[in-house]
């Protein structure tokens, strides 16, 4: 059984901080190292998008356009965990956030390349 939790989520004012957390576990997980992740949002009435991925080998990261010098993905492999650091948020930031797996060695910001989907954690940001 292959399992993507995320925590962290929660309510914060417009500039502050929030930190995400994906632990992963399960079979699949077993070689965490060798898995592309990422992380995805989806606001209400919005499609999915594309927020932050990171390769297996953490020699690459992606972010997109309207995060980028804000956020901060990271992972531990040692304990099958992936993060989102989240400085400076805005409003427009809030969103349900998923955490990714992928074999893929090199992650994609195409939310059709992932299999593998935590059940997302809400974050909200108040202006």
């Amino acid at each position: 059984q292959v399992q993507l939790v995320e925590s962290g989520g929660g309510l914060v004012q417009a500039g502050g901080s929030l930190r995400l957390s994906c632990a992963a576990s399960g079979r699949t997980f077993i070689t965490f190292s060798t898995y592309s992740m990422g992380w995805f949002r989806q606001a209400t009435g919005k499609e999915r998008e594309f927020v932050a991925a990171i390769n297996w080998r953490y020699t690459s990261t992606y972010y997109a356009d309207s995060v980028k010098g804000r956020f901060t993905i990271s992972r531990d492999n040692a304990k099958n965990t992936v993060f989102l650091q989240m400085n400076s948020l805005k409003p427009e930031d809030t969103a349900v956030y998923y955490c990714t797996g992928s074999m893929a060695r090199e992650p994609t910001m195409n939310s059709k390349d992932y299999p593998y989907w935590g059940q997302g954690t809400q974050v909200t940001v108040s202006s």
